[in-house]
């Protein structure tokens, strides 16, 4: 749907605040996805707190293509971004329901990860749109190897995990190679290094908060 007026963008922005926050995410987990299996208490604890800072970043992903979105100037760039955000909404919803399957809660820092994502999408979305493709492109790429580090961390008979991981891997992937095909520009390299650091602090907290 175009946006035709800024209230139609200020309430589909609201609207996806309120559902990526406080109603519960469902969507078909992927095929062919193993079946649960026996973890030890420290193994389902460990597989827990990595996919507790899986949906952080899905939260965060949201805010951050919602908030390009709003203010994209484009509308084949906006509507490449909304696209982007449906399809992290399943991350998310995946990542949520294995977290309840893992006996887990979502970080209680939600709210402050999607402020603050949400902030730098619109803000990056008023300077430009190429640059703000190119915070997909560096988002991506930073995410992907992420979901890299996560898959050898995860434990070996978390199979369920690791499946969800992967797919969100080659979708990540994909969004990066779309943003470089519509224009994103390169980053400066200290855009990347503050964005590096930002993500490591929410990883560090996620996993336990």
């Amino acid at each position: 749907m175009s946006q035709t007026n800024p209230l139609d963008g200020l309430l589909r922005t609201a609207d996806n605040a309120l559902r990526a926050l406080f109603a519960p995410a469902t969507a078909a987990l992927p095929p062919g996805l193993a079946g649960e299996t026996p973890l030890s208490e420290p193994e389902r604890r460990h597989s827990a707190g990595l996919m507790r800072v899986n949906h952080a970043g899905e939260i965060a992903a949201q805010a951050l293509y919602q908030g390009q979105a709003l203010l994209a100037r484009d509308e084949t760039t906006r509507q490449l971004l909304l696209h982007a955000a449906e399809e992290e909404g399943r991350h998310l919803a995946w990542c949520e329901q294995r977290l309840r399957e893992l006996g887990a809660r979502p970080s209680r820092l939600n709210p402050l990860w999607y402020a603050g994502s949400f902030a730098i999408g619109a803000l990056a979305a008023a300077i430009d749109d190429r640059l703000s493709l190119g915070f997909v492109n560096e988002t991506e790429k930073q995410v992907e190897g992420h979901l890299n580090r996560h898959l050898q961390q995860l434990p070996a008979t978390d199979a369920r995990s690791r499946g969800i991981v992967e797919t969100m891997k080659a979708d990540e992937i994909r969004h990066g190679e779309t943003a470089r095909a519509a224009g994103a520009s390169e980053l400066p390299q200290t855009a990347r290094w503050l964005m590096k650091l930002t993500s490591g602090v929410m990883t560090r907290t996620a996993y336990r908060v």
